[in-house]
């Protein structure tokens, strides 16, 4: 009995990897054009959902099935179809509006109303069927705009505006904690010109890529620098290519690149890094210290 169990699994292990690899060979068989793809022309990808795959709906038709759900909906659906304080469940992922061609499956339920999740039932003639399939349009055309899992809103991206600090609180706060590293008349010159986008000179500084001349260090206060003391031989200084647990990597001075196995501690290997002044100081900024010195620096111009 035990055998006969252990040949039926090996039996439908078979016959799932069969399964698999041959729908794997239909996949690479379709990416190389093949499967009714004449001339390998490359495939459009497939309609995100099911609900944007029908033609747009009269605006008109929208329009007016907006009104009409605002009127008749918007209390229990919320504004955007999602729930509201009226306790109306999720509009977007309901099977009956994915699966609704022109209200059809809709008016039903304005009707007669549902018991769970306990819709009431409409007075008759509050909303006829033509109503109703004005209401769907809107909820189709809604539906329509739905993003990938986790995209952004329809529209532009908004503009974020980062300038709103008090340039003069961040020249206070530059001479007292930055000074020491960089000058506003040294490798911090023209930045203001050279960074025209406040967001990218935001997000530079704190990160210790301020784009400047080379820093009175003259690399910049943004490479890091590697000493690797092996076992046995010379000590290698350069700049940091590569380090993991595995290996490290280094280019020197003249073009050219070495590299060391390391084991544990083996070789001894010491990194500089100048943004580490910055990234130590993340935790002190306030919102308010970030935005003031922001605006002070993109008047260094």
């Amino acid at each position: 009995m035990e055998l006969s169990r252990m040949r039926t699994g090996v039996t439908l292990t078979c016959l799932l990897l069969s399964a698999g690899i041959a729908i794997a060979a239909q996949g690479q068989r379709g990416a190389r054009g093949g499967g009714g793809n004449q001339g390998g022309a490359p495939r459009q990808a497939p309609t995100t959902f099911p609900a944007q795959q029908r033609a747009s709906g009269d605006p008109a038709l929208v329009a007016r099935g907006k009104s009409l759900y605002e009127i008749n909906c918007r209390s229990c659906h919320g504004v955007d179809l999602r729930g509201g304080d009226g306790g109306g469940p999720n509009i977007l992922r309901s099977q009956i509006a994915l699966n609704d061609q022109a209200g059809e499956l809709i008016y039903p339920v304005v009707r007669e109303g549902r018991q769970n999740p306990g819709m009431p039932q409409m007075p008759p003639m509050t909303l006829s069927m033509d109503d109703v399939a004005a209401v769907a349009e809107y909820i189709h055309s809604v539906a329509a705009t739905a993003q990938r899992q986790g995209g952004p809103p329809p529209g532009p991206r908004p503009a974020l505006n980062v300038l709103v600090g008090d340039a003069r609180a961040g020249k206070t706060y530059f001479d007292s904690k930055c000074a020491s590293c960089h000058s506003a008349t040294g490798d911090l010159a023209g930045i203001g010109s050279r960074v025209t986008d406040p967001m990218t000179m935001q997000n530079n500084w704190l990160a210790g890529t301020s784009g400047g001349n080379g820093g009175r260090g003259g690399r910049g206060g943004s490479t890091a620098t590697v000493t690797v003391t092996p076992s046995s031989g010379p000590k290698v200084e350069g700049q940091l290519n590569r380090i993991d647990d595995f290996i490290v990597i280094v280019s020197l001075a003249d073009g050219s690149s070495k590299s060391f196995r390391r084991d544990g501690d083996n070789p001894k290997v010491e990194i500089r890094d100048p943004r580490d002044l910055h990234r130590n100081l993340l935790p002190e900024y306030t919102d308010k210290d970030i935005h003031d010195v922001t605006a002070y620096l993109v008047t260094l111009k």
